[in-house]
């Protein structure tokens, strides 16, 4: 599958289906894989952060879940067939998982990681969910995190403690769970699907104003939303495809 390089960082230039399929045969493969769903904000972290930007370097699949990267690789002659949102990859991954695959659902504050188990077993009540747990990325929690995973033997490890915090964790820490065959950063996806955050309507998805309904709705997100649609942009009209250097 090609690749395409947005401020020297590798993205994969694939539509939903095709991440799905790669991912669901991570699942049966024999070695472990780091999935990451790079946004605009987080590629303007990696240009800032040395320590994550060598974690999308060296991911198995760097999918493209921002309208800003469309944008981005068509202004540097390349392309991205299309947008994959985590959430959907997310949902559309255990509504297909075959038979001896068990999920693992890691961070979501409040119980929401629970809830967000619930309502996939609910749409999908063959899935295998094996554990929740909220725990967080903070060194003193490692330990506990780790026995929990490696007692319930996941194969499927969806981790929601935010980026970059939660690709920096999956790095370091993977090894030390060898049942998971696939980590994955999923972000708010729990927050989705617990229905503790609304995703904005499909016409605001589909013509990238999704950054204006989490203004307007989370108007304390202002910083990360200027990162998106200002700096982002800037770094790639100065950069080009060429990595930021510090």
């Amino acid at each position: 599958m090609p690749r395409i390089s947005l401020l020297g960082i590798p993205i994969d230039a694939l539509t939903q289906r095709e991440a799905v399929r790669r991912i669901q045969k991570m699942c049966y493969s024999d070695t472990q894989h780091h999935v990451i769903t790079p946004n605009s904000e987080m590629l303007v972290s990696a240009s800032i952060h040395p320590d994550f930007f060598a974690v999308l370097q060296l991911s198995s699949l760097n999918i493209p879940d921002s309208a800003g990267l469309l944008w981005a690789a068509r202004h540097t002659q390349q392309e991205l067939p299309e947008r994959v949102a985590g959430v959907d990859v997310v949902q559309e991954l255990c509504s297909t998982l075959g038979e001896g695959v068990r999920v693992f659902l890691l961070g979501g504050k409040g119980g929401v990681g629970q809830r967000a188990g619930d309502v996939l077993l609910q749409k999908n009540p063959r899935l295998q969910v094996v554990g929740t747990y909220e725990g967080s990325p903070r060194s003193e929690d490692v330990e506990e995190i780790v026995q929990r995973v490696n007692v319930a033997q996941p194969t499927l490890l969806l981790v929601a403690f935010g980026a970059p915090q939660q690709d920096e964790w999956i790095a370091t820490y993977l090894k030390e769970m060898p049942s998971v065959h696939v980590a994955m950063g999923v972000g708010g996806t729990f927050d989705f699907l617990a229905g503790k955050t609304k995703r904005s309507p499909l016409w605001m998805q589909r013509m990238g104003l999704e950054w204006l309904w989490r203004v307007v709705r989370e108007p304390w997100r202002w910083r990360r939303v200027l990162n998106a649609i200002v700096v982002f942009p800037y770094l790639v009209l100065r950069h080009g495809r060429h990595p930021v250097s510090g």
